[in-house]
């Protein structure tokens, strides 16, 4: 199965940018399909950027975001060819995970 994380990591002097989209359905519990029931809720509870072993942006989030979410931030202390490491576990306890390189 392919990744379900799109990331892109460039860093410039200190300071390294990342950007990533989740795809990922974010269902709230609150809407209805074409039968009138109501779709149970799915959506992603915890997104963590690791770097060198440690935790540089982690997201706690609940019903109330978008599909397929949108991150982008920035941090300092990486290099050029370093490792970040994505990961993301949803409120059914799916997961995926993906580690890119440092532009």
């Amino acid at each position: 199965m392919a990744s379900t994380i799109r990331v892109r990591a460039t860093a410039n002097g200190d300071t390294t940018e990342v950007q990533a989209l989740v795809q990922h359905p974010m269902d709230s519990g609150f809407f209805k399909d074409s039968s009138g029931n109501l779709i149970p809720p799915h959506h992603i509870e915890v997104l963590e950027f690791e770097h060198a072993g440690k935790s540089v942006f982690t997201a706690l989030w609940g019903p109330a975001v978008a599909k397929d979410p949108y991150v982008k931030f920035s941090f300092k202390g990486a290099q050029k060819g370093d490792d970040l490491t994505v990961s993301w576990v949803d409120n059914k306890g799916e997961s995926d995970s993906l580690v890119a390189k440092i532009q």
